[in-house]
């Protein structure tokens, strides 16, 4: 049986990506960008209130997907569909998007004067920081994607063996081992890192989420107690927020404290909420989900090209050119979607899968 609640976060946490990368531009903590305009902290906050969970969600949602598919599918099945849906849309994307947003970040942040073309064949020989802030090579938002097809990989690996040795799967997790498995969160954070972005951390949330929260008893619990974890969660993204933004006193070990269980309470609650008010499944809701792929695919580009476009014309309104750039991405990378999917060619490329009938 689908779980429509698990499609409908994905689909939204997608879709608030457009406001979170708009809002880089802004960043108080030094971080290049494919557009830097300028530090502002009330825009900057947007970013760390969501960062702790935001991607960390995904790969939960990734996981207790994977549950459902390797119910039906074989491993081999399993692992040519994420091909296509991951591999092909990074390989894709990596080619022919992130040229383009690199040339814009050079020329906005750098001033660069050449062509595109030359600045093309330079994207592929200059490595710095990967940010592509100052037109070198970067993954950009394709990261996940990549990201996601090697941990899709790995956690077959680890199912297969489990599967092999222990036949019995995880049941009847108790509540407090539920709130106590965030603990190897810290740890893992910088195994396997690049870039503030660790496989180990993000392997261990698709594992738990393919053996813990795909389990009805475990959201059941996540959906009853959804309030408290939900406390619990904006209470320490709230405190993330204004000790790492806002603070003139640094405390870095209750900041660190405060983002990690930001991260995994409101992981918790998220499922809880989701399950109680997310499980629905209609026309509107099918659509969003099935562009969603295309979405995280196109989004970037657009926020960078109105960023870059609008500088000028709003150069001393940030809240305005913030809201600007948004509107136009949300829009623009919309009707972009629909023509991926009216596109056979197009919806190859960015994983897009094909509705019959209606339903996918």
């Amino acid at each position: 049986m689908r779980k429509h609640y698990v499609d409908n976060l994905r689909w939204i946490a997608t879709f608030l990506l457009i406001p979170y990368h708009a809002a880089m531009a802004w960043n108080v903590w030094g971080e290049p960008n494919y557009i830097f305009i300028e530090s502002n902290k009330t825009i900057s906050s947007i970013v760390v209130f969501f960062s702790p969970y935001f991607m960390p969600l995904l790969f939960l949602l990734a996981g207790i997907s994977t549950r459902f598919s390797l119910n039906k599918r074989t491993n081999k099945e399993y692992i040519s569909e994420r091909a296509k849906r991951l591999l092909v849309p990074f390989l894709s994307g990596t080619l022919l998007f992130m040229p383009i947003m690199t040339f814009i970040a050079e020329k906005f942040n750098y001033t660069y004067n050449g062509s595109f073309f030359q600045h093309y064949l330079i994207f592929f020989t200059k490595f710095t920081d990967l940010t592509g802030a100052d037109g070198g090579f970067s993954l950009g938002q394709f990261w996940f994607l990549l990201y996601l097809f090697i941990i899709s990989i790995i956690s077959v690996g680890i199912i297969k063996l489990h599967r092999k040795n222990t036949p019995e799967c995880i049941k009847a997790v108790p509540l407090w081992l539920i709130c106590t498995l965030g603990l190897p969160l810290p740890l893992l954070h910088n195994i396997l890192s690049i870039g503030g972005k660790s496989i180990a951390e993000y392997t261990y949330i698709f594992i738990i989420g393919y053996y813990v929260f795909s389990d009805d008893s475990v959201v059941s619990k996540s959906e009853k107690y959804k309030w408290l974890f939900l406390s619990v969660g904006l209470t320490a993204t709230f405190l993330n927020v204004y000790l790492f933004i806002w603070s003139d006193l640094k405390f870095p070990l209750l900041n660190t404290s405060a983002k990690f269980i930001s991260e995994w309470f409101m992981l918790i609650s998220l499922i809880g909420t989701g399950k109680k008010y997310l499980e629905f499944n209609g026309k509107i809701s099918r659509y969003m989900s099935h562009i969603s792929f295309s979405f995280y695919s196109l989004h970037f580009i657009w926020v960078v090209f109105f960023q870059s476009s609008a500088y000028g014309i709003f150069s001393n309104n940030p809240l305005l050119l913030y809201t600007f750039s948004v509107v136009l991405s949300y829009i623009t990378t919309f009707i972009c979607c629909e023509i991926c999917i009216r596109i056979p060619f197009l919806r190859f490329l960015t994983g897009t899968k094909i509705i019959y009938n209606n339903k996918f």
